[in-house]
């Protein structure tokens, strides 16, 4: 694995920080901190991969009195948003003394002349307080745009940093606009930060967002717990938010403990016949007369497929809540059995929320962080939390693939013994 991050030059410039404990320049965290691959690397004669350590340089490669630096968020919202712009915005005009940062607005629109988009002045009086909202004051939109003409606005702009948060489609474009920049012979450095809900952008032990999403998601489990035995026969389904992986809803389920099936797209499940969802869900109402289901949104998608691709290139998705909605209200009333079925989907919600005071923290690492791997001089990188430290990762590792629930780790086995789920599958 390559692990190294491109640099736009040498560092020659003096950091104005004072105080603080820098960051050696060859400083790193290993990859897989295992004693068994440490062993097996060094016994092959190969180094252990390992990633950059992040953090505050005591050389920097840009005069922080000449530098313009830039903001945009692109997707969908995540909780953690503001937070992140303030702490960039703060650390670059205090621990730093850069005085020109632009806001592009709604996305990488903000960056294409047709959409009229007008740039903002970030300053710390525009972004008090901005970390308890939700949302983000930039904006944001979704769908691929011209990299070149988003490159000219950069270079128009005289733009020295540009800093992206988004997720694997946001990555991908940005792996492009280095690309572009690199053939150009342009000095601009593109940081990433990494934002999804799910927490299944690859290479990173966590994004931002997603403990305030489970705290959240807890909630909708406890109201469903909360209906589904105020009526003979009552059931809870619960979706929540999940694409390609389901930690969301493994972790809030193992935090509420109320769930007695979860359903995630890395776990295939049948819902007819007598290992099927609808005769579990039959047995269990005979013996309980309750149940609460979760299901993340992108479970079960051979039943509920979407046509196309979404403006980020994403596989539309089925609603898979209200399929099983649908198909579990018109098994009962087939067979005559009465149900009080209640379904909630609390992610437009939970999405929208304000971070809470744990990823509160998690964004301004993330914020300083990543402005101290631009000053450096550093491109093409993505600033992410790693074994418990803060690294620098390569774009075009991060943009390779999704991570996802493992199905004999740790997670999902212990989901398996909290609610009891037998396998939907015949054996």
């Amino acid at each position: 694995m390559d692990t190294s991050v491109e640099l736009l030059g040498d560092a020659r410039i003096a950091t104005p920080m004072k105080g603080v404990t820098f960051v050696a320049p060859d400083e790193r965290v290993l990859v897989d901190v295992s004693a068994g691959r440490v062993k097996a690397d060094l016994i092959e004669g190969r180094n252990p991969a390992a990633f950059l350590k992040a953090g505050p340089r005591s050389m920097i490669y840009f005069d922080p009195s000449k530098l313009k630096a830039a903001l945009v968020t692109c997707g969908g919202l995540c909780p953690g948003l503001n937070n992140v712009i303030r702490s960039v915005v703060l650390t670059l005009y205090h621990n730093y003394g850069v005085r020109n940062i632009l806001g592009i607005r709604y996305g990488f629109q903000g960056l294409v002349p047709a959409y009229g988009h007008p740039v903002v002045e970030l300053t710390p009086d525009s972004v008090g307080g901005i970390n308890e909202m939700g949302g983000t004051i930039l904006s944001s939109s979704r769908g691929p745009q011209d990299i070149d003409e988003m490159v000219d606005a950069l270079e128009r702009m005289n733009v020295g940093i540009f800093f992206m948060m988004g997720g694997d489609g946001t990555f991908r474009a940005a792996a492009r606009i280095c690309d572009a920049i690199r053939q150009r012979g342009s000095k601009i450095a593109v940081i990433g930060i990494p934002k999804t809900i799910d927490n299944d952008i690859n290479l990173l032990s966590r994004s931002f967002g997603f403990n305030t999403a489970v705290e959240m998601a807890t909630r909708a489990i406890a109201s469903a717990h909360v209906e589904a035995l105020a009526y003979p026969n009552g059931v809870g389904l619960v979706k929540l938010m999940g694409r390609n992986s389901g930690f969301i809803a493994a972790t809030a389920a193992l935090a509420q403990r109320d769930a007695n099936l979860v359903l995630i797209p890395e776990s295939d499940f049948d819902v007819e016949g007598p290992h099927g969802l609808l005769q579990w869900l039959e047995d269990r109402l005979g013996r309980r007369k309750h149940a609460v289901i979760v299901v993340a949104e992108g479970a079960g998608q051979r039943y509920c497929a979407g046509e196309g691709t979404d403006e980020s290139g994403n596989p539309r998705l089925g609603d898979i809540g209200l399929w099983l909605r649908d198909t579990i209200t018109r098994y009962f009333a087939e067979k005559g059995i009465e149900l009080n079925l209640k379904y909630i989907d609390p992610s437009y919600m939970i999405r929208s929320v304000p971070a809470n005071s744990d990823d509160s923290v998690f964004c301004g690492f993330l914020g300083q962080n990543a402005v101290h791997e631009g000053m450096s001089g550093k491109t093409g990188m993505v600033v992410g939390a790693w074994n418990d430290e803060f690294v620098c990762i390569p774009i075009r590792l991060v943009a390779t693939g999704r991570k996802r629930v493992p199905l004999d780790g740790k997670l999902w086995n212990s989901v398996l013994e909290a609610t009891g789920q037998p396998s939907l599958k015949p054996s």
